[in-house]
């Protein structure tokens, strides 16, 4: 054990995955206030909130007839609306591989009580089989990124090009630092405070002209909470993906959607949102490989995601003395380093395996992320001193 610390600390400290870090450089005081105090509905608010609507077509390269709509109650209420809106159709296949998917059978097997819904799940660290999905016939929900596990799937080659069903998928911690394959997608759902940092309490839902049919052709069984409803007449509403939102939004949270959307811009948009996400995952996953006390849980490479990244500890003599060891190093080294103010809230979800959960996204730093390794590596040694 050392009780010399590293030379280097991050400079900004904020890595936990959600809400995440603000934009490198980021200033309250560089945000547009014109809008504040003003309705929504006027000529002003609805500009603004068409501004943020038509950036985020832009950065993520959305595809001209698929509509994008700000919704209320972050990326869970983006899905509850696709689940309640667009589910009962057809049969559903449900996957599930960490707490979030989990979250949505739980909707669909309980609430919705499907009749034909089945579910596909995988064990923290590990992805299910997705060959034993129907994408032809059935209606799928997944998470493309799995934000408490750090697993994401490789890409959408097992989505049928010819599917009769629509794809539901949350989108939330994959969205600007992960490449969606849009044709392949029915419904995208996420929140502004994951990849581009902004403030929680509003979601963004992207619906192909698949769904949009199924929303004006099919009426679900069971009755339509008011923040849900899409459709007026059996036609859909338009003005929600106008800007005219179901609820009132915080114009504030708003502008700094819209400041994280022009930085993003600025940089050469999801190119350069990936690659800065790419990098942060490289300078973890370099550690890890030279690093034999902890290990990523995600299993397979192809897999391990490059923004929510989850680590176990598996060095041999804190494993030896059992799960409980295990915690208590992973959160005694999660509590030093916030302590300390090197790294904030980087403890393991609290569904998961006791662990580390580092956010590695576009807003963070790569230079941050390395210096953090180091104190990773001066944490657990204290750490693990404590239950030898």
């Amino acid at each position: 054990m050392t009780e010399t610390l590293p030379a280097a600390r991050p400079a900004r400290p904020h890595f936990s995955s959600g809400p995440c870090a603000k934009r490198p450089g980021w200033d309250a005081g560089a945000l547009d206030t014109s809008a504040l105090g003003r309705s929504h509905r006027a000529k002003i608010g609805k500009a603004k909130l068409k501004q943020a609507i038509d950036l985020t077509r832009e950065i993520l390269q959305v595809p001209a007839d698929y509509r994008i709509g700000i919704v209320p109650a972050s990326d869970t209420g983006a899905v509850e609306m696709a689940l309640w809106s667009l589910l009962g159709a057809r049969p559903v296949d449900m996957l599930a591989w960490e707490s979030f998917g989990e979250g949505w059978v739980t909707d669909v097997v309980k609430q919705l009580k499907l009749a034909d819904a089945r579910v596909i799940k995988a064990g923290y660290g590990e992805l299910p089989d997705l060959a034993e999905v129907d994408t032809k016939t059935r209606d799928v929900v997944f998470t493309w990124n799995g934000t408490t596990s750090g697993v994401r799937v490789p890409n959408a080659d097992w989505i049928a090009a010819d599917r009769e069903g629509l794809t539901i998928c949350d989108a939330t911690s994959a969205a600007f630092a992960q490449r969606l394959d849009w044709p392949k997608l029915d419904v995208v759902t996420f929140s502004w405070q994951k990849v581009l940092g902004g403030e929680g309490g509003h979601g963004i839902l992207i619906l192909s002209p698949r769904a949009v049919a199924r929303l004006e052709s099919y009426t679900p069984a069971w009755p339509m909470p008011k923040i849900f409803r899409m459709t007026k007449g059996g036609k859909i509403v338009e003005g929600i993906f106008q800007g005219e939102t179901i609820n009132t939004p915080s114009m504030l949270c708003v502008e700094d959607y819209i400041d994280a959307l022009e930085w993003a811009k600025s940089l050469g948009g999801l190119d350069a949102l990936v690659a800065r996400a790419d990098a942060n995952a490289k300078a973890i996953a370099d550690w890890v490989a030279k690093t034999p006390w902890v290990a990523n849980l995600a299993k397979v490479a192809e897999t391990q995601s490059n923004t929510s990244v989850c680590l176990s500890i598996v060095d041999a003599d804190v494993v030896a003395k059992g799960p409980e060891a295990v915690a208590a190093v992973a959160k005694g080294l999660a509590a030093a380093l916030d302590k300390l103010d090197v790294a904030y809230d980087i403890g393991a979800y609290r569904d998961a395996p006791p662990g580390l959960r580092i956010w590695c996204g576009a807003t963070v730093d790569a230079a941050d992320v390395a210096a953090l390794t180091q104190w990773l590596d001066w944490a657990f040694a204290q750490e693990k001193a404590k239950v030898a």
